[in-house]
């Protein structure tokens, strides 16, 4: 737009009615002031170059642009402060403004991952009360604990979709979004393809090329040895910036905080997009590469007596233990506005993994330990796929937001393990034995078909708004198949098959009190598979139906954009599965009750004051267990309470400068579902800072991250029948500079 008008010098001011619109506008009134203070401005001096006398000249031209569109995918804004965000892609829901929907979900921002240096989903989850992490079995695999029920790694969803993250961990290079759904999700997402996610999921959105150009160069560093660069890059292009180009590059090795271990790390990401006037279109694409060498395993207690912790940077492992996986991911994904209210969407993507480990844990009985070698090759073949519509129309009074979409996800499972025979060790002075023989199960040189699961669903719901939408009553349902064959190691024989449906229903109501605060409730399911009777069973190799999760919830959630807090109360009621010791009939039988309450706060309350924090409290127990023995007994894993603070301060003597504060508690939990061994509650604190300043012209930021302050030693967490031993002190550094 071109302005050559001659104007008064006033103009270089805003007028009266130009700084009510910056208040109740922002974006208007950043384009009026670009037009004070750009072309007015030079159009001022013309002015007065006439009053002069002087020729009017003719200005070069101005293009001014507001402020994009708001796309139906696009992110949703964040908090001050920029840790958390007001919305999140939540399943077949797509984007929503957080306030507007009837669940508890978190948003944690790329802005977030940066500044506390968090390599993994694990380091960014460690923000939440609601949230904790443990280790899987045997491997190097983050999972993760909400609302007292695990998730696995591979079922964490990669922009709305299951069966494409790395299978084992996730880095935060390509990471724009972390959003963690609290409660039951089989209609928001599917039953995941693991058979986890009961109690919550998450869901991580990639890197797209921003509208302003980026090239940042990221070098950092551990106190213990371990060395890194992250380059983060981002263009537009095109007539009108339609075509866009974002790529991710991590690499990172060293020795770890752990003694003896020694990590390394790769990551290539590269997203593709385009944005037309209807049209929208992403290509994603993800490699990744873990080798631990010396991973410290797991342990197992089968004694009387819990073991006391090692030293917080003692090994355990064998110098021959390692894991390594290797992911290579890609997802199309695309959206088309039929019209202003109805968009088309569909997505397809697939995923290739390759492991192979030899893990050595140990079992521990009352001090005696016993460890084995356990070589494994795991490789892995995913497609996932996905279409849809969502539409808005109006009824009378009434609005409707209605979606309606099919989803497939196929894995497919390639095995081969070895298991050694036993050999004596110990957790406090381990000694280093030669490897033994492990006689193989299957063919290590090429792994056969061992598993295939197959999962469809069709989902349909509505959103009705009353009142203006103050009134917003959710229902839908989603009916899904599920289907698994299982195949005998190394002649890929079906030796199992098993197929079942199940359909689960959500209804949802939300109340606006305010436009920044509401009141919801939901009733929801979660689905799993159902669990395979042992070879002790009179129903030997059975499998039965899909267990279901029953939740019921309740909650209010307060934004005003700067600040915020929910606070949610529940009921879990999980089928727990065991085998009759009258009728020796494995099934269903038993029940896992969480009753809890979670608050949580986020935002910059004051100035240069941002927090996150809050605390969440579960009631757990068990019904209807074999014979009864431990009813009432709370779940193996499950802490009563979790709470976190974290704190960030600009310091304001010294601008640029910021501090940060952490502290997490945890308390007891059990081992084993008699109760009889408690693991102790443990407190962690991290500490971190950053300044922000220009080096050379360019934006840089110096950063410290430091975990578990204190260096304490503690079982984090028993999910899973095992010890999970804490991290010991962890310190990084980095450099930041955008180019």
């Amino acid at each position: 737009m071109n302005r050559t008008a001659n104007r008064s010098a006033s103009a270089l001011r805003l007028s009266p009615l130009t700084a009510v619109i910056r208040q109740i506008f922002p974006i208007t009134a950043v384009c009026l002031a670009g037009l004070s203070n750009g072309a007015f401005a030079a159009d001022a001096q013309t002015g007065a170059g006439d009053t002069n006398g002087a020729a009017a000249s003719v200005l070069p031209a101005v293009k001014v642009q507001g402020a994009r569109e708001q796309l139906p995918g696009d992110l949703a804004p964040a908090h001050a402060g920029g840790q958390t965000a007001s919305g999140a892609q939540i399943g077949v829901l797509g984007q929503q403004k957080l306030i507007d929907v009837p669940f508890s979900v978190t948003s944690y921002t790329s802005k977030l991952i940066q500044d506390q240096q968090a390599h993994t989903i694990a380091d960014v989850v460690a923000n939440d009360p609601a949230v904790r992490t443990a280790l899987g079995y045997g491997t190097i695999a983050e999972t993760y604990i909400i609302r007292g029920f695990e998730v696995y790694s591979d079922d964490v969803a990669l922009n709305g979709m299951y069966g494409l993250t790395p299978r084992q961990m996730v880095g935060t290079g390509a990471i724009e979004r972390v959003d963690i759904f609290k409660g039951a999700t089989a209609f928001v997402n599917g039953a995941a393809p693991g058979g986890s996610g009961v109690g919550g999921d998450i869901n991580i959105q990639t890197k797209v090329a921003d509208d302003k150009p980026l090239t940042r160069v990221t070098v950092e560093g551990s106190a213990s040895g371990e060395i890194g660069t992250r380059v983060d890059v981002g263009r537009r292009f095109g007539s009108n910036d339609q075509f866009g180009i974002r790529v991710n590059q991590t690499v990172e090795g060293g020795d770890a905080a752990i003694q003896n271990e020694v990590d390394h790390s790769q990551q290539t990401a590269v997203s593709l997009d385009y944005r037309g006037d209807k049209l929208r279109l992403y290509a994603d694409f993800l490699y990744q590469k873990e080798h631990q060498a010396q991973n410290r395993p797991v342990v197992f207690e089968s004694g009387t007596v819990l073991p006391a912790t090692p030293s917080a940077s003692y090994n355990y492992a064998q110098p021959w233990a390692y894991y390594q996986t290797e992911d290579t991911i890609g997802m199309l994904r695309g959206e088309y506005d039929i019209t202003r209210n109805w968009t088309f969407y569909a997505g397809v993507g697939s995923r290739h993994t390759s492991e192979n480990s030899t893990t050595s844990s140990i079992y521990d009985f009352n001090g005696a330990g016993t460890a084995y070698a356990f070589p494994s090759i795991h490789k892995e073949n995913a497609i996932s796929a996905q279409v849809g519509v969502r539409g808005k129309f109006d009824t009378g009074p009434v609005s409707h937001q209605f979606n309606a979409g099919w989803q497939i996800n196929r894995v497919a499972g390639y095995n081969a393990y070895g298991f050694s025979s036993g050999f004596s060790t110990s957790l406090y002075d381990t000694p280093r034995v030669a490897q033994p023989t492990a006689p193989a199960t299957g063919n290590f040189a090429d792994p056969g078909l061992t598993s295939v699961a197959l999962m469809r669903s069709f989902v349909v719901s509505d959103t009705l708004g009353l009142f203006n939408d103050r009134v917003l009553f959710t229902i839908g349902a989603r009916h899904q198949d599920l289907l698994q064959n299982g195949y005998a190691y190394g002649t890929e024989v079906q030796n199992a098959a098993y197929s079942d449906s199940a359909t689960t229903p959500i209804v949802g109501l939300v109340y606006k009190i305010q436009p920044n605060l509401s009141v919801y409730a939901n009733r929801a399911e979660s689905l799993v598979e159902g669990g395979t009777a042992p070879t002790t069973a009179a129903n030997s190799g059975a499998v039965i139906a899909p267990f279901r999760a029953k939740q019921y919830e309740a909650g209010v959630k307060y934004d005003a954009n700067h600040y915020g807090a929910a606070l949610a109360i529940y009921q879990i009621r999980q089928q727990v599965a065991y085998t009759n010791a009258v009728t020796n009939i494995y099934g269903a039988d038993g029940i896992q009750q969480h009753r809890g309450v979670e608050f949580s706060m986020y935002g910059e309350p004051l100035k240069g004051v941002r927090l996150i924090g809050g605390v969440s409290y579960i009631n757990a127990k068990l019904e209807d267990t074999a014979g009864g023995a431990t009813d009432g007994n709370r779940p193996i894993g499950v802490p009563a309470w979790s709470v976190n603070a974290n704190v960030e301060y600009d310091v304001p003597q010294l601008a640029g400068l910021t501090l940060m504060g952490r502290a997490l508690w945890t308390s007891t939990q059990y081992l084993d579902q008699a109760n009889t061994l408690q693991v102790p509650s443990w407190t962690r604190f991290d500490v971190g800072a950053r300044y922000e300043t220009k080096v050379a012209g360019h934006d840089t930021s110096f950063k410290v991250m430091v975990t578990n302050l204190a260096n304490r030693s503690y079982w984090s967490s028993s999910l899973g029948g095992y010890l999970t031993q804490a991290a010991p002190r962890t310190a990084w550094f980095s450099v930041t500079s955008d180019f």
